[in-house]
């Protein structure tokens, strides 16, 4: 037997909530980060999207601005990506600088 078989392009992964999920949803499974193209019904096999860039949810603020190249994590209390890795799952690198003011920064998916 082979020691790997070619699935797909893995731009998405096969994904069945255990409730409704909604078109840009962040899913954490262990160390992996998704995002929800579309809306998923609970216990429906949907997609997520776990490559490409997505503007993600961010704080504003005095020192919340995050600079091209930074690498940023999913903080799943908040909501929210940040520059802090401490306690939080790894999103990938900013693509567009985002300032203090800005409630969202861009982020090119890698983990």
């Amino acid at each position: 037997m082979a020691q790997a078989v070619f699935v797909h392009q893995g731009a998405s992964i096969d994904y069945t909530p255990g409730s409704n999920v909604s078109a840009g949803d962040v899913i954490v499974q262990a160390e992996l980060i998704g995002v929800a193209k579309l809306d998923i019904v609970a216990n429906k096999l949907g997609a997520l999207a776990v490559e490409g860039v997505f503007d993600f949810a961010k704080a504003t603020g005095g020192g919340s601005g995050i600079a091209v190249g930074t690498t940023v994590y999913w903080d799943d209390t908040n909501n929210v990506a940040t520059a802090t890795a401490t306690g939080n799952k790894l999103i990938g690198k900013v693509v567009k600088a985002a300032a203090d003011a800005d409630a969202t920064v861009r982020v090119r998916l890698s983990q």
